[in-house]
């Protein structure tokens, strides 16, 4: 993408339709921001600051918890260990127990790790796939022992097996009963967690794994698009489950191209919410995300150049519209980030968001020829992989003639 003289002019948005393809902030097609105010001081709403953190045994990563909450985060992030993803306890043979993430073995794990936190006041994220129901369940018999009503809960599950299968390979089932747990945690969460986002749909790790950003954002909808299907077949109806579905998407160093690779999504979320599944409440149609800065961008060499990559990409993040994020930490190239590194990377959102400017207005660049232009040239080429994906019988079906694939040669 781009021009050889590098200018952009208005015949680059050609036939551009200010309402069709723009629309005010909270608006279809909602490429300006899923909220009418956005980020602005007077009654607007700053992203939540939710920085990722599992470190090693319950009671080490409840006491990172408080110190980040002490620190001004506003809502928390669960990373756990590799046996915990995979649905292992950590007396398994397979020896990475505590390393990279925290061990949950049990609900007492569970009340260890949220100890003294309101869990009616903050809400919680937890990066898990394939045991996501299990680990739900102990969250939730954890809040019901804490006296916290299952409707006052926030928060999301993971729950995407689809880029499980696409990218991190954390699966354990065969994808149709994969599936089938995840529309089961749909259809409880929609009867009984109103609150509570049931999938979050990730494009981080797919990103991570060497996609574009183009990949990124069609692989993402396209998987997004298979879970809707799959609850429609179940005979549910998309309007009382969609609003409560949420993305996550992988903020690189490209500071133009990941700004209208959010704003993209979201037009490209409500025109098949609307167009493909006949969604008619306005939130079913809003696609709502979660950002964090680009692991695989950081290196070991001059870490704290990482400082410089993770604040660029923090500011893209932002003025493309994000609800939720995620800073990485300096060091964490090197091994589980430092609490220096940590509080570093939490001051980088905070300055972003208190001495940047960046609450003083709804998306600033709308109108820019420049960025228009690039958020029509990546729906664009994003609709094209989609419709490829359609034309296999749907993302799991992809992944399943894949892996057939892949097992006969």
């Amino acid at each position: 993408m781009g021009k050889e003289d590098g200018i952009y002019r208005p015949k680059d948005i050609t036939g551009f339709d200010y309402t069709r393809d723009l629309g005010e902030p909270g608006e279809f097609p909602y490429a300006r921001g899923p909220h009418r105010t956005m980020y602005q001081k007077d009654g607007g709403r700053l992203w939540t600051m939710r920085q990722f953190a599992g470190f090693g045994t319950a009671e080490e990563t409840n006491e990172r918890f408080h110190f980040l909450l002490g620190q001004g985060q506003t809502g928390l992030s669960v990373a756990f260990d590799m046996p915990t993803l995979y649905g292992y306890d950590s007396d398994s043979p397979w020896g990475e127990a505590c390393i990279q993430g925290v061990a949950v073995d049990t609900l007492r794990d569970v009340e260890i790790l949220f100890h003294g936190i309101d869990l009616a006041k903050v809400s919680v994220s937890m990066t898990i796939s394939s045991p996501a129901a299990m680990v739900w369940a102990m969250f939730l018999a954890n809040a019901e022992a804490q006296g916290v009503p299952f409707e006052k809960l926030r928060g999301t599950i993971q729950n995407d097996i689809l880029k499980e299968y696409i990218a991190q390979k954390e699966y354990i089932y065969p994808i149709e009963p994969s599936m089938r747990l995840v529309a089961d945690t749909v259809e409880f969460g929609t009867a009984r967690v109103p609150l509570w986002n049931t999938i979050s749909i990730s494009g981080y790790h797919i990103r991570e794994k060497g996609a574009t950003a183009i990949q990124e954002l069609a692989l993402t909808l396209a998987d997004g698009i298979a879970y809707v299907e799959e609850c429609v077949r179940r005979g549910m109806s998309v309007d009382s489950f969609a609003s409560r579905l949420s993305f996550f998407f992988d903020i690189h160093n490209n500071f133009f191209e990941e700004i209208a690779k959010l704003r993209a999504a979201r037009r490209m979320w409500a025109k098949i919410m609307c167009g493909r599944f006949g969604a008619k409440n306005p939130k079913s149609l809003i696609l709502r995300t979660h950002s964090q800065t680009a692991g695989s961008s950081l290196t070991s060499e001059e870490p704290h150049n990482n400082i410089v990559r993770v604040a660029l990409q923090a500011l893209a993040a932002v003025l493309g519209g994000t609800q939720s994020l995620h800073t990485n930490s300096m060091d964490e190239v090197l091994g589980l980030p430092s609490e220096l590194a940590v509080l570093v990377a939490l001051r980088t959102q905070q300055i972003i968001a208190h001495e940047s400017g960046v609450t003083e207005t709804v998306d600033p660049l709308a109108g820019s020829y420049y960025i228009e232009s690039l958020t029509n040239e990546i729906e664009k080429a994003a609709w094209e992989y989609i419709k490829r994906i359609d034309a296999l019988g749907g993302m799991a079906a992809t992944l399943s003639l894949h892996k057939k694939e892949i097992e006969n040669t």
